[in-house]
């Protein structure tokens, strides 16, 4: 990963660290997130069924 491509990530996380801090339902927020990056790695192959937290 180039440092721009790290640079785009870290902006990216930080946006959306500032969605969930800033929305009425954060709960509802974060489920959103999650379903977000579980396609982007299931996109490049990566099984998600293993990573969640119960």
């Amino acid at each position: 990963m180039t440092e721009s491509e790290q640079l785009d990530s870290l902006i990216d996380t930080f946006a959306n660290l500032q969605r969930i801090k800033t929305a009425d339902d954060w709960k509802k927020e974060i489920d959103y997130q999650i379903t977000l990056v579980k396609a982007k790695l299931e996109a490049k192959g990566i099984v998600t069924e293993k990573l969640e937290i119960h």
